[in-house]
């Protein structure tokens, strides 16, 4: 059994040589993308932007303030690999998910931001991620879309909502709906960095073809009964995503 030591941790040689000769069939230096993570980061929201760049050959940090670890909603453990500070100047793409109100409000967190959002090629937020560009100030004017409990409130942050889950694209900027939107973005965005065809090999290569069994995965497919009952559900919480959204916009 060959486990070595890789550039994070533990890995086996199958998996270094997988990744090393997927680079070497890229073009160019491989691509940098930026996942944000944190305490409480929602790990559904960001497995989609993992899996596709990966399997691009991209070279994947893991953002946060500090090298600790940190509890993913819930129970995955995650070890930043980069911090503030380390990111590199220009990411090819930075990379949001759902993550708590705590965070939305940081000011840390909404500096770095606000400062590499503007300097990344591409950004993409998935479900309450959209709410972290909002409260940084980065939507104002923009169209944008999240999950059907956030897509409200974003008018109050400058932005244009977009209701339903499909990817709305303004300028670098790519929102989704919650866990498949992840995957629907980065392979928009993968298609622009490195072309169409690469965008159709790699979503073969994950066999990405969404089959939800219930059909219930929007308001208009769930219908109104069920749709009432999941939105009383988490009404306290996403005031509480709303209130700390408003924080974060004051603060500019």
């Amino acid at each position: 059994m060959s486990i070595i030591t890789g550039r994070y941790g533990k890995t086996t040689t199958s998996i270094v040589e997988l990744i090393d000769n997927g680079r070497r069939e890229q073009q160019g230096a491989p691509l940098q993308i930026g996942l944000f993570v944190c305490p409480g980061f929602m790990p559904m929201d960001i497995t989609g932007a993992q899996s596709v760049f990966t399997i691009a050959g991209a070279e994947i940090h893991f953002i946060w303030k500090e090298k600790t670890l940190v509890e993913g909603y819930t129970g995955w453990s995650t070890m930043p690999s980069m911090t503030f500070d380390e990111c590199p100047e220009a990411l090819d793409v930075l990379v949001v998910g759902m993550v708590p109100p705590e965070i939305i409000e940081d000011i840390e967190v909404l500096d770095f931001f606000r400062k590499m959002a503007a300097k990344s090629r591409y950004v993409i937020a998935t479900c309450y991620g959209t709410l972290m560009l909002a409260a940084a100030g980065l939507l104002q004017g923009k169209r944008a879309t999240s999950n059907s409990n956030i897509v409200p409130m974003l008018s109050d942050f400058g932005a244009i909502p977009v209701a339903g889950s499909d990817v709305v694209v303004d300028g670098h900027i790519y929102t989704s709906g919650p866990a498949t939107g992840s995957f629907d973005a980065s392979l928009l965005v993968l298609a622009q960095l490195r072309g169409e065809m690469t965008g159709k090999l790699v979503e073969l290569a994950i066999e990405y073809d969404p089959r939800p069994p219930f059909n219930t995965g929007s308001p208009r497919l769930a219908g109104e009964e069920l749709t009432s009952i999941a939105a009383q559900a988490t009404a306290d919480i996403n005031a509480h995503f709303y209130r700390s959204a408003l924080i974060g916009f004051q603060s500019k």
